[in-house]
């Protein structure tokens, strides 16, 4: 049986969301999500095995246009579903296209490459944010019509209830416990892979005069109330 566990959250966004286990011991789950655009296309965050049910799905919902890296380290399916779509654009920042191991992915845009105001095709319906100033180098996104917010590793929601719900392995973190953006570990840790202040209160700033209600991130449950108290107590070493 499937563990991937697919449910719209809101209209034309959907949720692709997966056990997984950082260096096969913390569980933090997985998620992709794509939104189908006013014109019918997907824009995906490619996040999680691209297998028979989340391929399914993504048929269902219209064609897949844009195949996002969201930050340094989410790139591990990017060149699985080029393969699958070979019509779609491929993004991602500079610092994942660096560790992609299949080197014949070619991409069409590289956030920390590119201009700051480059625009890739989808920001009428997808805005997005990059976080230079971010250890992972990670990309904020907002998608307007559901007032929803998405994103990697910059906001935690654990334990990964949701994502383990089809999982014979337990969902909760060792040690840790909750690490979500309410605790007194999630500010320490926003603050911590700071690298550049500065570039952090912009970016910090830029997500927060977003009006989204909701977050979607890839580890952790989505965050369906109070989302932009959430980011403003995660991120409050920023904000202050």
């Amino acid at each position: 049986m499937s563990e991937t566990v697919i449910r719209e959250v809101a209209k034309d966004v959907w949720i692709f969301s997966r056990p997984f286990a950082r260096f096969g011991i913390f569980p933090v789950g997985g998620r992709s999500t794509a939104v189908k655009m006013r014109n019918g296309n997907l824009w995906v965050l490619a996040s999680t095995p691209l297998d028979t049910e989340t391929k399914a799905k993504l048929e269902e919902l219209g064609p897949v246009k844009f195949i996002i890296g969201a930050d340094a380290v989410h790139h591990l399916f990017l060149s699985d579903f080029k393969k699958a779509y070979p019509e779609a654009k491929v993004i991602a920042p500079k610092a994942a296209i660096e560790r992609v191991q299949d080197k014949t992915l070619k991409f069409d845009g590289a956030w920390g490459s590119d201009p700051e105001d480059a625009r890739y095709g989808f920001e009428d319906d997808v805005q997005h944010c990059y976080f230079s100033g971010f250890s992972n180098k990670d990309v904020a996104f907002f998608h307007p019509v559901s007032k929803t917010m998405i994103q990697a590793d910059l906001l935690f929601n654990l334990p990964p209830t949701e994502q383990y719900s089809k999982s014979k392995s337990s969902g909760h973190v060792p040690l840790v416990g909750n690490f979500g953006p309410f605790s007194w570990f999630h500010s320490k840790f926003a603050s911590a892979m700071g690298e550049d202040k500065e570039a952090m209160r912009r970016h910090v700033k830029t997500v927060a005069s977003w009006d989204f209600e909701r977050i979607i991130p890839c580890h952790g449950d989505v965050i369906e109330a109070r989302a932009k108290d959430a980011w403003r107590a995660a991120y409050k070493a920023y904000l202050n």
